[in-house]
Parts: structure tokens; sequence; C-alpha cells
């Protein structure tokens, strides 16, 4: 037989079928041309130049086809002539066939039988006996309820139907095609729905690829900020330890220069005593003379005065050193106390890269329904509504702008906000809408906001009118945000314990920008 001598060899190892078109690769390999030019399409869009053999994964330096060696396809060509395809080798033969095996060249799907040439010649020709290639009758291809052969298919209801559902069931007046044409345009939109996944396939894996790199330079970026962490606290201690040192110091100085002085009273202070010991014991002798002339010869006075300027001077000297230890100290916590803040200040701006920035509020810009503080950092609602002569400039009723733009540079500011009503914080261009439905900040194309509406739990992040809802986890009433102009970068930050970040928003900017607020049966107050 035909399969014994050539087994496999006439199957193409992609389809599993007969060749069709064969085409040899330069490893000695064969395979249907359709086949083996859609392996290479799939490694084309994986990124790969070179392309390998299916079979023996051997990498080939140029594309097939080559010219076509006619000895498989003369083979294959032949064999197929025969009646003997693969299904030879799986055993398909003539079913009337008692006294001989007989490849199948047909099967009738009426009549559930394998054909060989003879046969088929002698076989039933009406509509009914619908011959295909040979297949193996694994179950019933009968309809269901008239039980004859299915030969239909009907493309409105998505099912294949016999001769009867197409004239007399509840087919009729449906556009019908043969199953072989059926399955011929079915085929072909798998082919397409094929070519789409490929190029779906292909699109997904270069987005994979870039999630990938994202994820490693993630991993890079966050072990580099890692490290400067690790420096920024190697550098606050280097500080803490050299303040400490600076204030241990200090305390060092003063003891010496106040034991020294201490030691300086002590000594005049003994002197004084023995002084004053000897005239006590001087002025004991003289009164216990009975010889006049000494004891008038005595002076009275100028030695007293001496040993009491003296000691008067000493009790001076100790309550200046006593003024001395209190001004010491208040120096002492001054010391402590810049010392403490530079290094608060050192760490914001390597946090940051950048010192914070001091806003104040333009009431130039205020809506008549916000009352502005003396002092420009606290904005609001008001029913009464707010007259400022000459102002032209001014927002829709409950906004307002700040007085510093901000065209380059990382910039941020902390802001606080009531507990009740609804308040909006962000950014905007100086060219935002005044007035209109558009002129609240974030309901148009020049503007960026953090929103919280009156007895909602959730924040809201606004462009363009268009939102973004952010659950509110526990209540809070302070924030951050951070502008980063060159990266085109707005971060909203709730300051919770840990800080947490709500929203970053990123676009390219391309005007001077100016911090934005609104407030309506509220307030907000710049930091």
């Amino acid at each position: 037989m035909a399969c014994a001598l050539f087994g496999d060899k006439l199957l193409c190892s992609i389809c599993l079928s007969a060749y069709e078109d064969p085409v040899p690769l330069r490893c000695g390999h064969y395979f249907c041309r359709v086949c083996i030019e859609m392996e290479l399409e799939l490694e084309t869009q994986e990124g790969s130049e070179d392309f390998t053999c299916p079979d023996c994964k051997v990498e080939l330096q140029e594309h097939p086809p080559q010219p076509e060696n006619v000895t498989p396809s003369s083979i294959t060509e032949g064999f197929l002539s025969t009646g003997t395809e693969q299904q030879v080798c799986a055993g398909l033969f003539c079913t009337y066939c008692i006294h001989a095996v007989i490849p199948a060249v047909k099967s009738c799907l009426h009549c559930e039988a394998l054909l060989c040439d003879s046969h088929l010649k002698v076989h039933n020709k009406s509509e009914e006996h619908m011959l295909t290639d040979p297949i193996v009758f694994k179950e019933s291809k009968r309809c269901p309820i008239h039980d004859k052969v299915l030969q239909y298919y009907c493309p409105k209801d998505a099912t294949c139907i016999c001769l009867l559902c197409r004239l007399a069931g509840d087919h009729i007046g449906h556009p019908v095609e043969q199953l072989k044409e059926a399955t011929k345009k079915k085929k072909k939109k798998l082919r397409n729905v094929q070519k789409k996944m490929i190029q779906r396939k292909g699109k997904i894996e270069e987005k994979l690829q870039r999630l990938k790199e994202q994820q490693k330079e993630s991993h890079k970026e966050t072990a580099g900020e890692m490290e400067k962490v690790t420096a920024l606290f190697r550098n606050i201690r280097s500080k803490l330890d050299d303040l400490e040192t600076k204030v241990l110091t200090h305390y060092v100085s003063r003891q010496d220069n106040h034991g020294s002085f201490i030691s300086d009273l002590i000594r005049k202070m003994e002197k004084t005593k023995d002084e004053i010991y000897s005239k006590i014991s001087h002025l004991e002798v003289l009164c216990n003379i009975n010889n006049p002339w000494p004891i008038l010869q005595e002076p009275l006075s100028s030695q007293e005065d001496v040993i009491v300027a003296q000691v008067e001077a000493t009790l001076v000297e100790s309550k200046e050193l006593q003024a001395a230890d209190g001004l010491e100290s208040v120096v002492i916590s001054e010391m402590l106390y810049k010392g403490f803040t530079d290094i608060m200040m050192y760490a914001k701006k390597n946090i940051f890269s950048h010192e914070e920035t001091d806003l104040f509020l333009d009431s130039r810009t205020a809506g008549i329904n916000l009352e502005i503080s003396d002092d420009l950092k606290m904005a609001s609602w008001s029913q009464i509504k707010q007259i400022r002569p000459g102002q032209r400039d001014n927002l829709e009723r409950c906004q307002v702008l700040s007085t510093s733009q901000f065209s380059s540079g990382r910039h941020f500011w902390d802001v606080e906000t009531s507990k009740s009503g609804t308040w909006s914080l962000g950014v905007c261009y100086l060219s935002m809408p005044k007035s209109g439905d558009v002129a609240e900040i974030g309901s148009n194309n020049k503007s960026w906001c953090l929103s919280k509406f009156h007895n909602s739990n959730q924040y809201s992040v606004a462009h363009n009118d268009n939102e973004v809802l952010i659950e509110q986890k526990n209540p809070n009433n302070k924030f951050r945000l951070y502008l980063d102009y060159e990266a085109g970068q707005l971060f909203f930050y709730e300051l919770t314990d840990p800080i947490r970040l709500l929203h970053v928003v990123t676009t390219k900017f391309k005007e001077p920008l100016r911090a934005a607020f609104y407030v309506c049966n509220g307030w907000v107050r710049i930091a």
C-alpha cells in the first residue's frame, strides 16, 4: 500500500494533511506553501530577522520558497489522484468492498458509507446523497428532527439543516448554503480572525515587553530612591552628631570658663575672709589692753571699708555669673533650635529638591461670593456679595487664583480645607474662561483640580469636564499639591500618616500656571 511505503512523509507537519503546493527548506524538510508562510509571518511579527525550520529548528538565512523539487509534489499529486490521501493511513477503505481492501475516495453523508471508485459510479446520484472527501463517521450527521442527512447551513440561525428543514421546516425562506461552500467561507473568516489574533498577539507582546521594561525601570528607580533616602538619613545623623558635638563642646567650654571664674572668686573670698579674721583678732587684742595709746591711734573705717568693698565686689561678680548662666541657657537653646531647623530645611529640600512655595491669594481674581482674609491666605464662602471697587479680573462666584504663577521648575504648597462644604484645589492657565458653564476649574481644558463635594465619600480629579473618582478611605482636610512644570506632572497628596498619593496628572503644560481654588459653603487655607 501507498501509506505503508510513504507513511507520514506525504503529510505536512504543520497542518498534518497531505501536501498542498509543497515547498522545501534548505534543511530538506517540506511544508505546504500556505503553512510555512504563516509560520514565517508569526516569526516576523515577533521581531525575529531569521527564521527556523518548524521540524528541526535549524536557523535559515533565506526565506522560502526555493525552486520547487518535483519529487514530493509529484508523489503527492499522484497519491491524491488515486484517491489515497491522509485518510488511507487512517484506515478509510470502501465500506462495500468486503473481499478486498480498497481505499475510499468519497463518503456519502446520507448513507454514512465510504465509497471506492467502483462503488462511487453506481452510487445514488440524488441530491439527498451528499458526497464529501473520505471521513470517519464518529457521530451522527443527520437532522435530529427529520433524520435526514445535514446538507445545508443556515447563516441566519447559524445551524446545519437537512433538505426537509429547508423546504418545509423552520428555515423556509432563509438564505442557505451548501455545507462545503459554508465551510469554505467559515474557514476564510477564521483565517481573518486568526490574522487579527496574530496582530493582537504581536501588540500584546509589544505591550508586555514595555511593561517588563517599565517594571525593570521601576525597580531601578526604586533602588535609586532607596539609596538617596539612605544617604539622606546618613547625612541627617551626621548633622545631628555635629550639632550634639557643638552643643556639648559649648557646655564644656562654659564649664571651663565658669570653673576658672568661680575659682578666682573663691580665692578672693578666702583672702577676704582671712583678712576679716585677722582684723577681728587684732581688734580683740586692742580691746583687751589697758594702754590707751595703741587704741587711740588705730583707725576705725579705712580698712573696714576696703574689706566691705571687697566682699560686695565678690558678691556682684557672683550675681553676674548667675546672670551669665541664664544667658548661656538661652544661647544653647537658640543653638539647638537653629541646628534642628537647618536639619529640617535640609531634609525638606532633599526630599522635594526645592523649598515650599509661599503662596498668596490674588483678591483681584476672587469671585463675589468669596471673602479673602487680610493675610491673603484664606478664602471663605459668603452669602453676602463682596464688593471690591475697581475689580476687573474676578472669576466665577466662588473661585480665586494665586498671585504667583509658574512657568518652570518644581513647586509644592499645602492646603487645609473645611470638613464640610464643596471645594476644589488645582492649577489653571490665566486664559481659563472667567464666566459661563466652563468657567469652573476642572470643567475646561485649561485647568486641573482635585475636588470633594458636600457629604460625598469620594474625591474626584477633573480636567476638561472628565472625572476620575477616588475612594476616600478616611476623612481628611489637609492636602499637598506638587507641580513639576517641565515634566508635565501635577501630584495630589493627602497629608495622612503616612502621606497618601491620590492621583498624578500627566500632560504637557503650554502656558504659565496659577494655583486655583473653588469654595462653596466652606473655606480653604494655604498653609
